[in-house]
């Protein structure tokens, strides 16, 4: 059976220990030469509409995106050591990406809120990266909402691996949000209480299958091979 299963990172893959927050106020302060005097506001968004609400709150104009994704993406490689010391990849994590990698007919990519040199660093902070197939995800910088970057993965996969543009979709996160991409999108949704959503949380955002973490790798690929949550 053909597959492309999209990984969230945060808080599904990772615990970033509030490093993530760290590298949109290191951004932030490095475009306005002032402190973020309030925090990032994450839960799934991407980086295009996190970026854009510091600045809105902050009654500041908002920079052009390229200066402020290359802002974001130094930021990010500067907090590579903090978030390897202070950060962890999740229990089951690294066994769940090697069964989803080792399936011939699969793609195992991510779709991620941050962009693409951040998703790096966080995933390559716990050595995941070699895991996925990252050339072909989908990332921040690609659309302001999440739910638009599953279009973007599938023509991913579809231009550089081959597989069929109807091929079945699942996303695995921990948000709200993942559950509402998956849905609007028509594909799978295995959501994960790994982060601040609890199961009831993600099961009322209309997630058909909630697991606690990731750590029962054999229970995750029967769930993934049944495509859980597809019209």
């Amino acid at each position: 059976m053909q597959l492309i299963v999209l990984w969230d990172i945060d808080h599904t893959l990772i615990e970033n220990a509030g490093v993530s927050k760290e590298i949109y106020a290191a951004a932030f302060a490095s475009l306005t030469d002032a402190p973020a005097t309030v925090q990032a506001s994450t839960e799934g968004r991407t980086d295009r509409l996190i970026m854009r609400d510091m600045f809105r709150r902050h009654d500041l104009p908002e920079p052009d995106w390229p200066i402020t994704e290359a802002a974001l993406a130094r930021a990010g490689q500067e907090h590579f050591g903090e978030l390897r010391r202070r950060g962890m990849a999740l229990a089951g994590v690294r066994d769940a990406l090697k069964a989803a990698r080792n399936q011939t007919d699969w793609v195992s990519s991510v779709l991620a809120g941050n962009i693409a040199a951040n998703a790096r660093v966080k995933l390559s902070a716990f050595d995941l990266d070699p895991l996925l197939d990252l050339g072909v995800g989908a990332y921040g910088a690609d659309a302001e909402q999440r739910a638009d970057l599953v279009a973007v993965a599938r023509r991913r996969v579809h231009r550089h691996r081959g597989l069929p543009s109807g091929t079945p979709v699942v996303l695995i996160g921990d948000t709200p949000r993942d559950v509402e991409a998956a849905l609007t999108t028509g594909c799978g949704i295995i959501a994960v209480a790994s982060g601040i959503h609890d199961r009831a949380e993600l099961e009322a955002a209309g997630a058909p299958v909630v697991l606690p973490d990731l750590s029962d790798t054999a229970d995750l690929l029967a769930l993934l091979e049944s495509v859980p949550g597809r019209p």
